[in-house]
């Protein structure tokens, strides 16, 4: 079939632009940007489409020519200027609905999300009018509602494999949890598509696990799948996890915040009927997310992510801290008088002291700020340098300090190693990069 693909460049889209391909479907992906990066296959042809602009079915009419089928993967879980769940998740997909209906489209399979008829968020209020929408229409139409979808690469699959990683899981109160892995749910949707008229038109399909499980049992599976034992719980009082949660999103947190906190606790759950008869198998279960060969990587990149914030919360600390006791913790005589050692003449040491000390305070500050990566990495290798320069200049001018019992200087050591570690780690910036080549025209 030609299957009009929308939010073919987003988590899931993507996985399904790629199942539709093998499947031997034509696919019209629409983005918002598209651009390919790589020569795509002649059997995929890329739409740049706003949603929040095409809200009318005549903005839609001229792309479903010879179109059989439409998915509509559109999803966003937080709003950001124009791109309101109203305008993405409601008016637009309603227009493209009712255009399908008006162009004789023979199937269209909206992704929504399980739980929305609750109605509790504005995300599920915007997903629910949609679905609605769309089966009110004359259509071969089905609604698939996946539960918390699961893919390493995932913005919530990192947090809760990253959670899980945890040496103690400190839990969140919430309802039962039926974590879907992604692949069941593309392989569900294109499943769909090649299933006999009619056969699931008007449905509403829960796209969910094997069974419904509390969040410490999902995080010990995830903790199995990544091959670590069981770990101790501690619970976290319901007012102080919903605290946190109006917390983290006033911070801009992605994940977390009062409605995400809401839905948590009503739970994510629903027979798995469908989704078993659309695999013609079982879901598999959240302790077979990971590929055995994978489960090492992905301990390694789930620890990695509370570890590596809590070495530049460190570093910040180190930084900071010099920079207090600098400004007049330590007698500030002594300081100059260390100072007057290295050779710093005595007009000189007011303006070295206190030049020292802001420069302290501006790289803890900027340790634990929101830069770019390559602002980052400018950073890491900034503080390398000073402080190869103070080891370098101490070690000639105050050579005993290498006796210190303390180790005030054999403690460089380690954290220019750390420094060569965030370093290391640092993504790449994508501005860095070269673009491939073009694709050959079509």
């Amino acid at each position: 079939m030609k299957v009009l693909l929308t939010g073919a460049s987003g988590f899931m889209g993507s996985r399904l632009r790629q199942a539709l391909l093998e499947a031997g479907h034509h696919v019209v992906a629409v983005a918002r940007h598209a651009r390919p990066s790589t020569p795509e296959p002649a059997r995929l042809q890329w739409l740049a489409l706003d949603f929040t602009q095409a809200t009318t079915p005549a903005q839609w009419l001229a792309h479903l020519q010879g179109v059989d089928a439409v998915v509509n993967a559109v999803g966003i879980f937080r709003e950001s200027g124009s791109q309101t769940f109203d305008a993405l998740h409601h008016r637009a997909p309603a227009a493209l609905f009712q255009a399908c209906a008006q162009a004789g489209v023979r199937r269209v399979i909206q992704i929504s999300a399980l739980g929305v008829q609750a109605g509790a968020t504005a995300y599920q209020r915007s997903k629910h009018a949609a679905d609605e929408a769309l089966l009110s229409l004359p259509l071969d139409a089905t609604v698939v509602q996946p539960s918390l979808v699961f893919g390493e690469d995932g913005p919530s699959a990192r947090f809760f494999l990253s959670l899980a990683s945890l040496p103690l899981l400190a839990l969140l109160r919430s309802g039962p949890l039926q974590p879907v892995h992604v692949d069941d749910a593309v392989a569900a949707v294109v499943a769909l598509l090649r299933a006999p008229v009619a056969r699931w038109s008007g449905r509403r399909i829960p796209l969910v696990g094997p069974q419904p499980l509390p969040l410490a049992e999902y995080l010990q599976a995830l903790r199995a799948a990544q091959g670590l034992p069981r770990a101790p719980v501690l619970r976290v009082p319901a007012p102080l996890g919903a605290l946190g949660a109006r917390v983290a999103g006033a911070l801009g947190s992605t994940l977390l915040d009062a409605d995400s906190w809401d839905m948590l606790q009503q739970g994510n759950a629903a027979p798995a009927d469908g989704i078993t008869a659309l695999l013609d198998r079982a879901p598999r279960p959240p302790r077979d997310f990971i590929p055995r060969g994978r489960a090492d990587a992905a301990r390694a990149h789930a620890r990695l992510a509370w570890t590596l914030p809590l070495l530049r919360l460190s570093l910040a600390l180190v930084w900071l801290i010099t920079a207090v006791v600098s400004f007049g913790l330590y007698p500030v005589q002594e300081s100059y008088e260390l100072l007057g050692r290295t050779g710093v003449p005595p007009a000189l040491q007011p303006l070295m002291l206190y030049g020292a000390c802001g420069l302290d305070l501006l790289l803890g500050v900027l340790t634990v700020w929101p830069l770019r990566p390559r602002a980052r990495r400018r950073l890491w290798a900034a503080q390398a340098l000073l402080i190869a320069f103070y080891t370098a200049l101490i070690t000639w001018r105050l050579p005993e300090f290498w006796l210190h019992p303390y180790g005030p200087l054999s403690k460089n050591l380690p954290i220019l190693a750390a420094l060569a570690l965030l370093a290391a780690l640092e993504p790449g910036d994508p501005r860095d990069r070269t673009p491939p080549p073009a694709p050959e025209a079509r």
